[in-house]
């Protein structure tokens, strides 16, 4: 059964199954679990802290300064949404980045480009795949394969994009459907997307935060509470509604974007891949080296991975192209809350990049 989190249910319908608030593992225990093999890190989850007072403030900056970008692009990916599927729009976006992305444009295709749309966000797992079932949920609705777009905000290494398009592969082998299993982002820094509205290295907003800007949802789960016919897990963050910031910023993101239609703009154009793929091919080889990592797993380059190590893993070290930007002033805030060094390198292709810390050394 789906359920909206914090969301009106006419934007979203999260195909997860919530879990009772227990069971949590540390950070540090979590991390050796996972690097040492012997737990999946979908099998685990830490707990979430509200933000506070200091990186809050650093989170309504951001939006200040970036969510006129962020409407943009938004508007941006709903006009090639609408290029490239003809009737009605099936909008799947992958939890938790996915979320507001998906909500922002499932309100823009019908009111900007007069597409009937649809709105569900599900769970992707690295090494696990899409959620079978809540693929199967989607069909049974009577929605047409051809017309399934997935949805997410940005791509780091590119890992899930690929991720995505073995799993639906799979999936259509096994159904005999033609889902696209190409993905659709704002910010292509891998270049591995089907479909983006840029490749730049910017700070959308919505990646400060976790819960409280996604419905108030956790990570996805994948462990033994998971039948063979629920769809993947979620704890539901009740606690956090009086701090709930999802249904704010997906107005004001609606809002700016919708601003933005009624002004002339010219056609949207995808990003270059082959260019954005080139520069992170170079650099995940220059990093491993550099920094004697076997694992690429250890590299998170980009704003928006950057902050989810220094949030929910045990960083290394957090480099950065310019400590001054405003771009980075959360990564500094985060960094210097969990004693992270910071080391600044001018000549980083992205404004960010997070090592995480092995667990396995001494």
């Amino acid at each position: 059964m789906s359920f909206s989190g914090s969301y009106d249910a006419a934007d979203v319908s999260f195909l997860l199954k919530p879990l009772p608030l227990q069971g949590f593992v540390d950070v540090a225990e979590k991390e050796y679990l996972i690097q040492s093999g012997q737990r999946h890190y979908s099998e685990m989850l830490s707990p979430e802290s509200l933000p506070s007072a200091k990186y809050l403030s650093v989170f309504e900056q951001a939006c200040s300064a970036n969510m006129g970008r962020m409407a943009a692009d938004c508007l941006a990916l709903a006009a090639l949404i609408a290029e490239r599927r003809s009737g009605p729009v099936t909008l799947v976006s992958l939890a938790r980045a996915g979320t507001p992305v998906g909500v922002v444009l499932n309100r823009l295709l019908p009111a900007v480009f007069g597409r009937a749309s649809t709105h569900y966000s599900v769970s992707i797992i690295r090494d696990r795949g899409i959620d079978q079932v809540a693929l199967e949920h989607i069909l049974v609705q009577g929605h047409a394969p051809e017309s399934i777009v997935f949805i997410d905000g940005w791509t780091g290494k590119g890992v899930i994009s690929r991720e995505l398009a073995d799993a639906v592969a799979e999936f259509n082998l096994r159904r005999g459907t033609a889902i696209d299993g190409g993905l659709y982002v704002l910010s292509d820094l891998a270049g591995t997307a089907a479909c983006a509205a840029s490749c730049d290295d910017y700070l959308i907003p919505s990646s400060i935060l976790n819960a409280t800007v996604s419905g108030l949802i956790s990570r996805s789960i994948l462990n033994d509470a998971i039948g063979p016919d629920d769809f993947h897990g979620c704890v539901y963050y009740q606690q956090f509604a009086a701090h709930d910031q999802s249904r704010s910023f997906a107005d004001s993101l609606a809002a700016q974007a919708l601003a933005l239609a009624d002004q002339p703009r010219p056609p949207a154009a995808p990003s270059d891949k082959e260019q954005a793929a080139a520069v992170s091919r170079a650099y995940m080889l220059a990093a491993l080296v550099q920094h004697g990592i076997g694992d690429v797993n250890m590299v998170k380059p980009g704003i928006g991975e950057a902050t989810r190590v220094l949030l929910r893993r045990t960083p290394r070290l957090l480099i950065v192209r310019d400590a001054g930007a405003a771009e980075v002033a959360h990564l500094l805030l985060l960094a210097q809350e969990k004693n992270v060094p910071m080391v600044q390198d001018r000549a980083l292709p992205y404004h960010a990049v997070s090592l995480i810390r092995s667990a396995l050394d001494g």
